[in-house]
């Protein structure tokens, strides 16, 4: 005799079997929600995503929101990619009264979602905004679903429950940092349509901004290459040349002999390169103050500065005697004394 289907799944003693209890206790933990909340939150999760990094599954087992059915329906507002709308906060009253709900889903794989079976009357999309999260962070417009959440209840005012939402993330909090703009201009906005204006406002004034810093780099950029027309082996043929010029017009020019070419003019004036008179008396003082140059170059001095003056010019008396022949009989006095 066959044994029904009920009896099957029945251990020996009558009992049900373990793995049955097990699935009743993650449909009841699934399904907890959080009744101290002030606020309701619900979303459609299609298993796309990572359940160790799924916001939502994450929001799931805090009992902060409810998973919905394909084919059930809601009545707050919906975050959804099929909306007509945006959200603003003319919405606060649906949100407060009904909650905010979203589609637990991967943005590459949109297509897979039966939107037509999910959803409610007050379907919403959400304006621009910067993503946090670690796997899109800083790209715009791919929020997750915590994200989704958080920017729909700040729009409508209620940013104290986006802080309660999103501080159960380590990286929650710097949404509303990084949004903190977006979000004031959005709250001083009434109707979907002055939040879209707004929006488009904005995305106009940051494709500016952009385009400023891209003229603004090219610029910089020119002014650090130089001289763009110039090359390298340009620049040190010109330094190559000046140089030799410049040695030139100090070495002046020589015969075939390699004396000196002085020039004149037609008066016989000394003449420079470039036709301008040499003072004579001049040119004379500076070879006299070369030559006294050179002979204090054999004078010696001491480590303070003192004059060394050899023995021979030195007399008894310790004065200097630059008569040879006082010093001739120096010399020989002290050979006498010496018995040389």
């Amino acid at each position: 005799m066959k044994e029904s289907k009920a009896q099957s799944k029945r251990t020996s003693n009558g009992h049900k079997q373990k793995l049955h209890h097990a699935r009743k206790g993650r449909q009841e933990t699934r399904n907890h929600i959080d009744s101290s909340l002030p606020f309701k939150l619900a979303m459609w999760d299609f298993d796309h995503c990572d359940p160790k990094r799924c916001s939502g599954k994450k929001l799931e087992r805090l009992g902060y929101i409810k998973n919905l059915r394909i084919g059930q329906k809601f009545q707050g507002i919906v975050v959804s990619p099929n909306g007509k709308g945006v959200v603003c906060p003319d919405d606060k009253e649906i949100v407060e009264k009904f909650g905010a709900a979203v589609v637990e889903c991967s943005w590459a794989r949109l297509d897979e979602v039966p939107f037509n079976k999910i959803g409610g009357k007050h379907e919403r999309l959400l304006p621009y905004f910067v993503a946090t999260n670690p796997v899109n962070y800083g790209r715009p417009w791919r929020l997750n679903c915590v994200e989704a959440l958080a920017a729909c209840l700040a729009i409508v005012g209620r940013e104290d429950w986006a802080e309660l939402i999103l501080e159960k993330f380590t990286w929650g909090l710097n949404f509303l940092s990084v949004n903190k703009e977006l979000i004031e201009l959005y709250q001083s906005c009434s109707d979907a349509e002055s939040v879209t204006k707004a929006q488009d406002e904005y995305l106009e004034k940051l494709a500016e901004e952009s385009k400023a810093r891209k003229e603004q780099t090219k610029t910089e950029d020119v002014w650090m290459m130089g001289n763009t027309n110039r090359t390298a082996e340009d620049d040190i043929s010109e330094s190559e040349e000046d140089y030799e010029e410049e040695t030139e017009e100090s070495e002046g020019e020589y015969d075939a002999l390699g004396n000196k070419i002085q020039k004149y003019d037609a008066l016989g004036n000394k003449i420079d390169k470039f036709g301008n008179i040499i003072d004579e008396e001049s040119e004379e003082s500076e070879e006299e103050d070369s030559e006294d140059y050179e002979n204090t170059d054999d004078e010696q001095y001491d480590a303070l500065g003192n004059r060394i003056v050899p023995i021979a010019q030195i007399d008894e008396d310790g004065s200097e005697d630059n008569d040879s022949e006082t010093t001739e009989f120096h010399i020989n006095e002290n050979l006498q004394k010496l018995n040389i």
